[in-house]
């Protein structure tokens, strides 16, 4: 089974910068006016997994909240340190999350549209 988490956004090029500068995901395809929607997935090359970020003419009316989050599990201790590192290199703030166990098992940013991410350290190696 492949996933896909679909959000619709007001400045795709703004997620985009994001999530490739700062947590080093690649541009794995993009589409133009798609019924109206112009969009890019980004991810990982080979994994089985990836973030669609859609934009068109109607606004987003997104509700969420702190336990709405991305939870992303390096494999290595060495990529959580560079998630880390990355994210004080683009001044990224580290969050306290809501939930006591992210505050022991990882680290809690906010992405440009303000939904929660946390990097897991819990297997990494």
């Amino acid at each position: 089974m492949k996933f896909r988490y679909a959000r619709h956004t007001t400045d795709v090029e703004r997620i985009k910068a994001f999530y490739t500068s700062v947590l080093n995901f690649e541009i794995l395809g993009t589409f133009e006016n798609h019924a109206g929607y112009d969009g890019i997935f980004l991810g990982k090359k080979d994994e089985n997994w990836h973030l669609e970020f859609t934009v068109s003419d109607e606004i987003p009316m997104q509700v969420f909240d702190e336990d709405d989050l991305l939870v992303f599990y390096p494999e290595l201790k060495s990529d959580f340190q560079n998630f880390t590192e990355n994210l004080k290199k683009h001044t990224i703030p580290m969050l306290q999350p809501k939930n006591p166990y992210w505050k022991e098992n990882g680290i809690y940013f906010l992405d440009p549209d303000g939904f929660g991410i946390i990097i897991s350290k819990q297997f990494a190696k």
